[in-house]
């Protein structure tokens, strides 16, 4: 099955930090990052698709931070 996850966080390292886990857990990036800014916090957030092939069968009670 294919698995997707949709990372996101505040532009820091801790953002790099999850994305650089997920990579070297296996997944693989999925299109180009994303941005956008929050105005009320004064910060900008980052967003990252992430996709990976694993055995099994999907179901909706699979923690997708577990692969």
């Amino acid at each position: 099955m294919k698995l997707y996850r949709f990372i996101t966080g505040v532009d820091d390292s801790e953002f790099c930090h999850r994305v650089t886990q997920a990579l070297n857990k296996g997944w693989q990036l999925q299109g180009s990052p994303s941005l956008t800014y929050d105005a009320t916090q004064g910060r900008t957030i980052c967003g990252q698709a992430v996709v990976k092939e694993v055995d099994g069968e999907y179901s909706r009670d699979i923690k997708l931070g577990d692969y």
